[in-house]
């Protein structure tokens, strides 16, 4: 007989719902906290399982961030339903954690910056430029994506920079992109571009505080290193 365990068929303090109640959050591991979004199984699978799976086609909790719909779907088991509730549940980490919640952030050294974008950078498969415009009080007020693609000059255009920071009346901005390798040494073309956006910037009266480099948990911030 091919018996199939069952979430209720598990003692009531080893239930993800039961067991966090009782023992926290803390107590949780990444499977039974995705199992407390999703809900459900499969007819095959408890929702334990199923999450068991999800986690581990994906590498580890970390690989679900930054994921498609279409992504999602290719695991036996998640529908649309399904990716929708962990799209959400990355998006609100994300949030939580970058503070992209609707509060003021104000920035006041490059780690600051780092930190406000890591979770969201670091794991991206293509090279994205962001503008981080900032008001008088060095708060941020808006995050702009300039391009996609590996990062040239002839695609981080000035008139498309600045135009974006004119339009948000800001005093002043600082570049961000990430390194899909995971190292953030800056290369020729970096340097060449945040050179290029800082004369710019001066003529037009918006200061290039920075350009920070995001890489794989690290960072590098062309400021501490001179270029800026």
């Amino acid at each position: 007989m091919n018996y199939k365990l069952r979430v209720k068929d598990l003692p009531k303090n080893e239930r993800p719902r039961e067991k966090i109640l009782r023992y926290g959050s803390e107590a949780m591991s990444n499977s039974e906290l995705l199992a407390l979004i999703l809900r459900t199984g499969t007819k095959d699978e408890n929702v334990l399982k199923l999450c068991d799976r999800v986690i581990s086609h994906f590498g580890g909790i970390n690989g679900l961030i930054n994921l498609s719909p279409e992504d999602l779907k290719q695991v036996k088991g998640i529908g649309e339903a399904k990716a929708s509730q962990i799209l959400a549940l990355a998006e609100l980490a994300g949030r939580f954690k970058s503070f992209k919640s609707g509060d003021e952030f104000s920035v006041s050294n490059p780690k600051d910056v780092a930190f406000y974008m890591m979770n969201e950078m670091k794991s991206l498969k293509k090279e994205y430029f962001k503008l981080i415009m900032l008001n008088t009080k060095n708060i941020i007020i808006s995050v702009k994506d300039v391009s996609i693609g590996n990062l040239n000059s002839s695609i981080v255009h000035p008139r498309e920079v600045f135009i974006e920071a004119i339009k948000a009346s800001s005093a002043s901005v600082i570049l961000c992109h990430n390194h899909p390798s995971g190292d953030p040494s800056p290369s020729k073309e970096d340097i060449l571009i945040t050179k290029r956006l800082k004369e710019c910037g001066t003529l037009l009266g918006i200061e290039v505080l920075d350009h920070i480099i995001i890489g794989n948990e690290t960072y590098i911030s062309l400021k501490e290193k001179g270029i800026v």
